[in-house]
Parts: structure tokens; C-alpha cells; sequence
């Protein structure tokens, strides 16, 4: 069956300014190639409909004066590459399509509904949604089904993800379809993972906060990932921060097995110890420069033990993750307001002292001495709670129990700026219990990694931490 299009025909001396023209004013049929013609003219295919009879008449003394042109009609026009190559979705529906007719089904729009919009590419596998195939005639045609699907979509191995399994290890519920190994690659910021999907989580959706991360100079630093994971942290503070050492918590032995070939896959073997298990039985003491607590929905069971491996001459940097509640009834629920009075301080105390290990408080009971701080009230009259909220890089003034001036951010989310104002002041009070002396904390930054739809937010804080007595 033949197809015609309409184009002009230019001298090919005059063919880019045509074609410039043509497409600047929304008439190029970019369907189509541009095509050759007998005695060296080109042809351009346009869109009819917008190319006017007096258009045509002005078209020569108005993109490039002394040219000629014709209005013409090609036959068998040649499909330019992006109309010839069609998308993933399109021939995953179509051979769907062939293979459902072949059963004897008809196709419906139900089936068109039920096919994946997106999924996860690892290598030579992808991961498709929970959503996906959920029809029952998927069933009745495995594994027909995934071989297809896998020669559409230009892969050899097909995954289904479920819910994240509430295990304390965080372990997926993927089920592997189509292949026989669920261990895939993949490269991220030029760092090589590698893990088994069906026991091991990797979140894409933290490449911001990887890529902030690696731009940190943390040259000659002790680092700490209190929950390491596959290494999502740790490679890239060896990798790119330039950490000199960094000791990776972890108690997922699945976690563990992955964190082990892929500090070998990227050479950074010998930077790095692995210390499998709980993190509250950590033996460490006194030797980090920078802390990564990087567990949501809260890392806040971490904090006492990451005050203990802070060094305690300088102090460093704790980059604490949180999940944000944005919800109006909520906002109360990082930090409660009322505690922020002077009336409320004993509450706090308690509060933080049962976070406290054992053998912290008994020494705090222990002491006498009349120089032990005192634990610190957040008073209102204190807080930028009160203050007009700028929005983010804004910077207040504010004078530290140490008798000296730091300056304070203002962020554009009050109850990130209240959440983080909470952390600090707990913070700084178990390090003055720890240590028996003086804390400041100061609030560097907030960093949005991403949002849960819709009011649940999760941040990073950057929080300095320093004695006061530090030279």
C-alpha cells in the first residue's frame, strides 16, 4: 500500500535554511526524513495544514532570497528514526497483545491497564512494581509470559517487588520470576554495587543525598556508618569524600555478604572494617570525626552511641536522618512545645535519660561534683521557633552556653527547623553527660532528600558538635 506526504523540493544548497525554517515555525513533519531527489534537490515532508498557499508564495523571498522551491508529493516517504523505533511500552503491549490472542483472550483495556508504567533496571534485570500483571491470565501463561515481557523490555532476568518486610532488617519482599541468580550490578555516581534483590534493598531515590555525600572533603577523617547497609554511605565517603578510614555498622548478614564484595568490587577493602551486628554493642570509643546515621523512619536509638564514638577533644559532625510529619495535627510530634518552657525541663531529662545506657547514668548518679552541666532547657525566648521564618540560607545570631556566637539557619519548613532545634539540644545534653563537660551544637544544614507522598518528609541534619573547651 503506498502513503504519500506532502514537502517542498529546494536546491540542496538551500535545504538546512529550509529545514531551519520549516521547524522553527512548527511545519516540518518530523515523522518523516528529509529525502534526495532525482537532479540533487531535497525533499522536506511538511504538515499541510499549516502551511498556507500564500506561506508557499513568500517561502523563497523569506528564507533564503534567489532559492526556488515546489509544493509536492512524495510517495513512499522513509519514517524518520524516532517514529521507527518504537518505545519499550509499545512493543511490551503489542507482544503481549500477540501472545493473549494466541490463548484464545481478547485483548481488553483492563489488560492494557494492568501492564507496567515503570519499573527498576539493575543490569540485566529489571524489577517490575507490585502492581503490575495482577490479572489472572498472567498465571495461566507462565512462563510464556516472562520470556516475552523479558525480549520486549531487552533483558534476561524479571523480578516483582512487594512490600518492604517489617523485620528489623528491612528485607524486600521480591519474588524472582524469570532467571535463576538474583544478584545484579549496578553503577551509581561511578560506584559499583553489587547485592541480592530478594534480600537486599537499594533505594534510588537517595541519589541526591549520595551525591551530596561525595562532594564532602572529609580528607584525613575517621568516619562511622552506623547502619551501613550495602555500603549505600560508607563507598561513597572512601570513594569520592576522600575519608581516610570508615567503620561500617551492620547486622543484615545479607547486607553484610553484599557490603563485602562491593568494598572489594571498588578496591576500598583496606579503608574500611565491617562490623557486623547490633550497633548498640558497639566497642568503639572516642576516635570518629563524622557520624552517618542513615536510618528512616527515625535514627534517634543511634544517637547515644554516636555521641560515645565522637572524639571527645574535638567533637565532628553528625548527619542524622529523619522522617518529617508535615500533617498540621502532627507538627507537635518532633518536638513538644510546651516542653520548651523552663517549667518543663525535669520532663526532658527524664526523657533523654532513659535513651541513656546503663552504665552513663549510673556514673552520672555517682558524681558529686558540682561541676557536672546541668541538663538544658530549649526556652522559648531562646528559640527561633518564635521568629519570622525567611526561608532557607537565612541566618540568625545566637549566643551558646559556652558563652560564645554561632549562627543559626532558618529554614522554610517549621517543623523541620523545630525537629532540628530539638536534636541539637538532646544531643548536646547527652554529650555533657557523657563527657562531664560543656557541649555547643550547631545546626549546619537540612537537607530535603525526598518526599513521601504527601505530608512526610525525609531530611538529613548536619549537626556540629563540639566541647566547649576546644581550642
Amino acid at each position: 500500500m503506498q502513503t504519500e506526504v506532502s514537502a517542498i523540493v529546494t536546491p540542496a544548497q538551500f535545504a538546512q535554511q529550509y529545514r531551519q525554517y520549516l521547524e522553527t515555525n512548527g511545519i516540518l513533519d518530523s515523522a518523516y526524513r528529509l529525502q534526495k531527489q532525482p537532479g540533487g534537490s531535497v525533499a522536506l515532508p511538511v504538515l499541510c495544514n499549516k502551511l498556507s498557499q500564500l506561506h508557499l508564495l513568500s517561502l523563497c523571498d523569506t528564507v533564503a532570497p534567489g532559492s526556488t522551491c515546489i509544493f509536492t508529493q512524495v510517495k513512499n516517504p522513509i519514517l524518520s528514526k524516532k517514529s521507527s523505533v518504537k518505545s519499550c511500552h509499545q512493543r511490551l503491549q503489542e507482544e503481549l497483545h500477540e501472545l493473549v490472542k494466541l490463548s484464545g483472550v481478547l485483548w481488553n483495556d483492563q489488560l492494557s491497564c494492568d501492564l507496567p508504567q515503570v519499573w527498576k533496571r539493575h543490569g540485566d534485570m529489571i524489577v517490575l512494581n507490585e502492581n503490575a500483571f495482577q490479572a489472572d491470565i498472567w498465571k495461566t501463561l507462565e512462563p510464556e509470559v516472562w520470556l516475552v515481557v523479558a525480549n520486549a523490555l531487552g533483558v534476561k532476568r524479571i523480578a516483582k517487588a512487594g512490600r518492604v518486610s517489617a523485620d528489623g532488617f528491612r528485607t524486600p519482599k521480591v519474588t524472582l520470576l524469570l532467571g535463576n541468580d538474583a544478584w545484579v550490578h549496578h553503577i551509581d555516581n561511578g560506584i559499583r554495587y553489587t547485592f541480592d534483590v530478594t534480600k537486599c534493598m537499594f533505594s534510588s531515590g537517595n541519589i541526591t543525598e549520595k551525591l551530596r555525600v561525595s562532594s564532602f572533603d572529609c580528607t584525613g577523617e575517621v568516619v562511622v556508618d552506623l547502619y551501613a547497609g550495602i555500603g549505600y554511605f560508607t563507598l561513597p565517603f572512601l570513594m569520592h569524600a576522600g575519608a581516610a578510614f570508615v567503620h561500617a555498622c551492620e547486622w543484615n548478614p545479607h547486607a553484610v555478604a553484599a557490603l563485602v564484595k562491593n568494598l572489594e568490587l571498588n578496591k576500598v577493602s583496606h579503608r574500611c572494617k565491617i562490623h557486623k551486628g547490633d550497633n548498640q554493642q558497639l566497642p568503639l570509643r572516642n576516635l570518629a570525626d563524622r557520624v552517618n546515621l542513615g536510618l528512616i523512619p527515625s535514627s534517634e536509638e543511634g544517637w547515644p552511641i554516636a555521641c560515645q564514638l565522637l572524639r571527645e577533644n574535638r567533637g565532628g559532625i553528625f548527619h542524622i536522618h529523619h522522617n518529617i510529619s508535615l500533617y498540621a495535627e502532627n507538627r507537635g510530634a518532633a518536638v513538644d512545645r510546651k516542653n520548651l518552657v523552663e517549667g518543663r525541663c525535669k520532663e526532658q531529662e527524664q526523657s533523654l535519660t532513659a535513651m541513656l545506657p546503663a552504665s552513663w547514668t549510673e556514673r552520672t548518679k555517682s558524681s558529686s561534683d558540682s561541676t557536672t552541666p546541668a541538663f538544658t532547657c530549649l526556652c522559648a525566648k531562646e528559640s527561633i521557633l518564635n521568629s519570622r521564618w525567611k526561608g532557607p540560607g537565612n541566618r540568625l545570631k545566637v549566643e551558646t552556653n559556652c558563652g560564645t556566637y554561632c549562627e543559626k539557619r532558618i529554614f522554610i519548613h517549621p517543623e523541620w527547623q523545630a525537629w532540628a532545634e530539638s536534636v541539637a539540644l538532646r544531643i548536646k545534653n547527652l554529650l555533657e553527660i557523657l563527657h562531664q563537660k560543656q557541649w555547643r551544637t550547631n545546626i549546619l544544614h537540612i537537607e530535603h532528600v525526598k518526599s513521601y507522598a504527601p505530608h512526610i518528609d525525609h531530611v538529613v541534619l548536619d549537626l556540629e558538635c563540639r566541647p566547649c573547651d576546644e581550642n
